[in-house]
């Protein structure tokens, strides 16, 4: 299966496309030198095969190659931060964390 992920800031959201296919969207917005994820998505036809997942850990990888720092209003995002803080965590400033659970 060929996953690609594009960028598309005039969207202010990260697209993943299988085969060419439109089929996920993690929306955010940028501010002060912050990413706020407000939306995560899937389409049905795609469920249940870790996509979501995988487009969360690109959009978080993206955050900290553009020195980001996150804030995860969308409950996915923060699940996914949940479950590896090793890897993700430091991306969230140590002050929002308890706002969002982490």
């Amino acid at each position: 299966m060929d996953v690609t992920f594009v960028d598309n800031r005039e969207s202010n959201r990260y697209e993943m496309r299988v085969e060419g296919e439109l089929v996920g969207v993690a929306a955010y917005d940028v501010d002060a030198g912050a990413i706020s994820h407000v939306h995560t998505e899937v389409i049905d036809a795609y469920a249940g095969r870790g996509l979501a997942q995988r487009l969360v850990r690109h959009a978080l990888g993206d955050a900290r190659e553009r020195g980001l720092r996150v804030l995860p209003y969308c409950t996915f995002v923060a699940h996914v931060i949940r479950q590896n803080p090793d890897e993700f965590l430091d991306l969230v400033p140590d002050d929002q964390r308890v706002r969002f659970g982490l």
